[in-house]
């Protein structure tokens, strides 16, 4: 009688199980990055859609839903059905930052989404052209003090984490430097090029490219650890400035109302697919380091950031748009 008790059990737990679980194969499953293709976060976004899809069998759709500092995404996804077929690449940038930005936002950052995990993290780095005669943060700080407001820091747009960084490290070294927004590389590197302004920052992910193909050269990164994929640049805590460590992170985010259930089989599936050795050299040789944990993990994250920036903005009496 033993076998057959052990196997009605295992058949019960299985069961339990399944039940437990949600069917997230029925339909196809929308992944929304907040920016156009091609940079950093959809780059990022194809590679774990991609890497879930393959691991589950999901059908999972990239769309691209760029406009407003990432908030026409985040709308998107606060509306959509709550039943996990709607996903969005929630970063530092937008989640975090938005609510802070703007005076009028059609979603609220906590209440209308449902963390389901983190994803990656990528420090800021600055960078100047290779005949820059800065070499290091020191020089930039040093020109900064002898010419008030003269430096100019190149940054992807106001009030985002590149600004507040930038403030940050202003505050830190006792300098003036000239904030210039763009609206990304592609439209500041001219003006870098040119000497229109002297020195840019952004995610080590998104400028990789750029320094290793020799365009622009690394003064530094802001992180406690050297980057895996700048492993000869420096930090910004071994250039003496141990306050600022901030990284930009990533995070799948879903509409508020979500079931457990179905974020729990969606954070299992993130978590799987995170484990693979080969997505994981894939994001580092990227610029990205690799984030796991639980929905709770993100949700974490999230509100501390919320609140450690908040203070930053208002610090740096940024006015909401």
């Amino acid at each position: 009688m033993k076998p057959l008790k052990n196997l009605l059990a295992a058949t019960l737990m299985a069961a339990c199980a399944s039940a437990g679980a949600a069917d997230m194969g029925s339909a196809p499953i929308t992944l929304i990055s907040p920016f156009p293709p091609g940079g950093g976060t959809d780059t990022l976004t194809r590679m774990i859609g991609s890497a879930i899809g393959q691991d589950t069998g999901w059908n999972i759709v990239v769309e691209n839903k760029p406009g407003a500092g990432g908030n026409l995404a985040l709308d998107a996804t606060a509306r959509a059905k709550p039943d996990g077929h709607t996903l969005v690449m929630a970063q530092t940038d937008n989640i975090v930052l938005n609510p802070w930005l703007y005076q009028k936002l059609s979603y609220d950052t906590f209440k209308d989404f449902k963390p389901v995990g983190l994803v990656a993290s990528s420090p800021s780095v600055f960078v100047v052209v290779p005949e820059s005669p800065y070499k290091t943060l020191d020089d930039v700080v040093k020109a900064a003090k002898a010419r008030p407001g003269q430096v100019s820091l190149g940054i992807p747009g106001i009030g985002g984490s590149g600004d507040l960084i930038g403030h940050l490290w202003r505050k830190a070294a006792g300098m003036e430097l000239m904030h210039v927004p763009y609206r990304g590389w592609s439209q500041a590197f001219p003006d870098l090029a040119s000497g229109r302004i002297d020195l840019y920052t952004g995610s080590v992910a998104s400028l990789l490219p750029q320094i290793r193909g020799g365009k622009v050269r690394a003064l530094a990164v802001v992180a406690d650890e050297r980057s895996p994929a700048l492993p000869d640049v420096p930090t910004f805590v071994e250039s003496g400035f141990k306050t600022i460590n901030q990284t930009i992170w990533w995070g799948l985010m879903a509409p508020g109302k979500t079931p457990d259930d179905v974020v729990a089989t969606l954070n299992q599936a993130l978590n799987k697919s995170q484990a693979n050795p080969e997505l994981v050299k894939k994001l580092e040789d990227s610029g990205y380091s690799v984030m796991t944990g639980t929905p709770a993990d993100l949700g974490k994250r999230h509100r501390a950031d919320h609140d450690i920036f908040g203070k930053v903005v208002q610090e740096a009496g940024i006015p909401k748009q």
